[in-house]
């Protein structure tokens, strides 16, 4: 053994340690390649199954005659060793597979075994089941067939013929020779072939399912009827069938295919009574109720009219009784007028701030609110907007609430929303409450505010009236323990009482659709408790409640008598105001929903239709005359669409009006921009925004979107956008008059006419109308106006000068020209 470069070599065969190629590690003891002059060897290292000589496997033997040179016997004997125990761990590893093969095998045959056992277990008990029904079904077979046969016995007449009565089976056996027929007929029939009665006999085998008699079979109550109509005809027992009496419902139309399937009569039955009575119809028309209650009749059925609207009673109308109705908490609505303080006053009582995130300080919407005084009593809140365009928020506030506060500013009196808000209480019947607010303010007159409300029949207690006032200010915070105690005052005298185990009513005070939750309304319970989970209908549309959030922003698992709740799980919008209700399945909810579309598409297709052919051309006529300004409407919440398309109704005259194409809640979306495409139409948006694809239609169509977050503004544009449309105001001023003296004739010009200006002042550019014995015989302009010989722009009142009409030559001496000018006036809509 040799060292060459810090690595081992070994001298094989006469190898030199120069030729060592490659020395690689195997464990921790290292391989080395020896390269000789014949062969090459690789000496692995000890525990190594064989040397590889040559790129062969060989096992050198202790023979010293074969052994490589350098391998002591001490080396070789150990290197044997390890070669024969890694020959006996390699047995014991495949003898251990083997033993698992074995085992995993075995206990696949036992699952098979198990699953083939369990199989036919299951065959059997279906086989036993299978044959004790056949025989349960046999049994009553032939227990029907005696009764019959004892029934036909019993009321057929003695045969007069002995022969005819007892063929060969002698008297008292008169079902034989059938029998024995149908014996011989099945005898005849037998391996499937199928039978003269038309029913399959024998064993059905694959080949026959497979090729022939396929389609729709008859059910097996369909031959058990024809094989007992086939037993008593042979038998000579009667056929006829007891007539069936159904009673059959009928709504103001159905199709005369629905009215057979109803009656259970055959269609082409009823179509051939209907053309007997002259009506000449197909299976697929409709009939009104009248005509199909004659066939009904006719057929000797009973009817039973019942209406669409029967869809609706399944809302039940619950009679509460005393014993369960308990205390609930009043609802209290704050009306008024515009920037009296409303919110405000609201915002002291809750602490917050709520009138900072609306717009310009102006409630756009109906907020709800629940506050829970220092003495525990719960109190809700409802705070309507003051504008004048959301007067149907008021009356919807005034509708749903107990209580009304009506907030007056000491500093500004009663004014027009104020006498609304009244009128509304006064409408609904609940009672009021005035506060006068802003009593810090220097002109503050509180006793003018109870003299003003004296005019519209409104007497506080301090006029010796029994409505109650209540001096506050929502900035300083004075008086506001005074008008919660009022309040709760209000509301024990009121006793208001509801019933919270039952099915939950309630009302919508508002509606919206959220982006990231879908159609959101806010609703006020009336009646009973809304949970999470119930099915319900809400005017137009149904959902099941999906989520109820408070007033916090919490989700809650139910909603009890006068607690206003978010609730999400709409399949759509719906309109502020509605009522909802809660029903048992989701069916009834759809059905209820769909019948009350339908009904309102119906009403609102009537209001707007034309009945009559002169209606259509005084329609047709009015909208040529009438100039149309249409508009797009996307806003927030269902409340404020609402209050603008009433706005919008409101502005215009016989001349011009604004059209709402399309008013709807939730962000302007591209096909809102297609439609203002295609109506050229202008988009507003109010407190809502266009997304990207709609934003981007509409740079590449160049339709115009305006935001607006206050409806003072909004009513405003459209109003001078729409004045625009009003044609101009035409107003003549007459500047001058002049008379004809003496009438020339001149080549190339015409008939001039030689005049003095009597009044006035005479221009080249200004109209001009003859007037002979003072009536008007031609209008129209100067053709020229000449002073001496040069052409002049105006002449003078008192100077002679001469004129020649425009395409006119009938002038004569003693004719009156009067001279006027036009101007355009530009027209505003109130």
């Amino acid at each position: 053994m040799s060292e060459n470069d810090g690595k081992k070599t070994l001298g094989i065969g006469g190898a030199r340690p120069g030729n060592v190629k490659q020395s690689f590690s195997h464990g921790r003891t290292k391989n080395v390649v020896v390269e000789t002059k014949r062969k090459r060897v690789v000496v692995p290292k000890p525990g190594m199954s064989k040397p590889t000589v040559g790129g062969k496997n060989k096992v050198i033997k202790s023979d010293p005659s074969k052994r490589p040179a350098g391998i002591s016997d001490a080396e070789m004997d150990r290197r044997l060793k390890a070669l024969k125990l890694a020959k006996a761990q390699e047995a014991q590893d495949a003898a251990r597979r083997k033993a698992e093969d074995e085992a995993r095998a075995a206990e696949r045959a036992r699952r098979k075994a198990e699953a083939e056992a369990r199989e036919r277990e299951e065959q059997e008990r279906e086989a036993r089941v299978k044959a004790k029904a056949e025989e349960e079904e046999r049994k009553r077979t032939e227990a029907a067939e005696a009764e019959t046969r004892a029934k036909v016995a019993a009321a057929q007449p003695p045969a007069a013929d002995p022969a005819a009565a007892a063929p060969r089976g002698g008297a008292g056996k008169p079902s034989a020779a059938p029998r024995k027929q149908d014996y011989d007929r099945d005898r005849q029939n037998k391996g499937g072939k199928t039978r003269n009665d038309g029913r399959r006999s024998g064993k059905l085998t694959l080949n026959q399912a497979l090729s022939g008699g396929g389609g729709r079979q008859r059910s097996m109550a369909a031959m058990k009827r024809k094989q007992e109509r086939a037993r008593l005809k042979a038998m000579g027992g009667p056929v006829e069938h007891e007539k069936v009496i159904r009673d059959v419902k009928v709504p103001e139309t159905i199709v005369v295919s629905e009215l057979a399937n109803r009656m259970a009569e055959r269609v082409a039955d009823v179509v051939k009574a209907l053309m007997n009575m002259g009506m000449m119809v197909t299976q697929n028309q409709s009939i009104d109720a009248d005509t199909a209650e004659l066939i009904i009749e006719e057929f000797g059925h009973k009817i039973s009219r019942v209406s669409d609207a029967d869809v609706e009673d399944v809302i039940q109308k619950i009679e509460d009784k005393p014993e369960d109705l308990k205390p609930r908490p009043p609802v209290v609505t704050v009306m008024g007028h515009v920037d009296h303080g409303k919110t405000s006053l609201l915002d002291a009582i809750r602490h917050s701030k709520v009138v900072t995130g609306e717009a310009g300080g102006i409630t756009q919407h109906i907020g709800a609110y629940q506050v829970k005084t220092d003495d525990g009593q719960i109190l809700t809140f409802l705070d309507t907007p003051g504008h004048a365009a959301f007067t149907s928020m008021r009356a919807r506030g005034a509708q749903v609430t107990d209580i009304v506060v009506l907030v007056v500013a000491a500093d500004d009196a009663v004014m027009p929303q104020t006498v609304e808000a009244i009128n509304h209480a006064k409408a609904a019947g609940v009672p009021m409450i005035v506060a006068i607010n802003k009593i810090d303010r220097p002109n503050a007159d509180p006793d003018k505010v109870r003299t003003d409300l004296l005019q519209h029949e409104v007497i506080v207690e301090k006029m010796s009236g029994d409505v109650l006032d209540v001096e506050v200010s929502a900035i300083n915070g004075t008086g506001l323990d005074k008008l919660l105690e009022a309040i709760s005052l209000q509301a024990e005298l009121l006793d208001l009482q509801a019933n919270p185990d039952r099915a939950a009513t309630g009302a919508v005070i508002e509606a919206k659709l959220d982006v990231g939750r879908g159609p959101v309304a806010t609703v006020l319970v009336q009646n009973g408790t809304l949970h999470r989970g119930d099915i319900f209908v809400v005017g137009e549309q149904y959902g099941r409640v999906r989520a109820l959030i408070n007033d916090q922003g919490e989700r809650v698992e139910e909603a009890g008598p006068s607690v206003p709740v978010e609730v999400l799980g709409l399949n759509g919008t719906p309109e502020a105001g509605d009522v909802l209700d809660v029903v048992e399945t989701e069916a009834q909810a759809r059905e209820i929903a769909n019948f009350r579309a339908h009904a309102a598409k119906e009403k609102r297709a009537a209001a707007g239709a034309a009945t009559t052919l002169e209606q259509l051309m005084e329609k047709a006529k009015e909208d040529e005359n009438v100039a149309e300004m249409p508009i797009l409407v996307k806003a927030d919440v269902q409340g404020s669409a609402e209050a603008i398309v009433q706005a919008m109704a409101k502005i215009g005259n016989d001349e011009v009006r604004v059209r709402v194409l399309h008013s709807g809640v939730g962000a302007i979306t591209e096909s809102d921009i297609g439609l203002a495409e295609a109506s050229g139409a202008p988009v507003i948006g109010f407190n809502v925004r266009a997304n990207a694809s709609a934003r981007k239609a509409a740079n590449q169509k160049g339709i115009e979107i305006r935001y607006y977050s206050i409806i003072y503004d909004l009513v405003d544009d459209v109003k001078a956008a729409a004045s625009g449309l009003l044609s101009a105001e035409i107003r003549e001023n007459f500047i001058g008059y002049a008379k004809i003296q003496e009438v020339f004739k001149v080549t190339g010009v015409g008939r001039v006419a030689g005049c003095i200006v009597t009044e006035g002042v005479a221009r080249r550019s200004a109209g001009v109308r003859l007037l002979r014995d003072n009536v008007v015989i031609h209008e129209g302009t100067l053709k020229t106006l000449k002073r001496f010989k040069d052409e002049v722009a105006e002449v003078q009142s008192g100077q002679e000068c001469g004129m020649a009409f425009e395409s006119y030559d009938d002038i004569r001496p003693g004719d009156v020209i009067e001279i006027f000018e036009r101007e355009e006036i530009e027209r505003k809509l109130d």
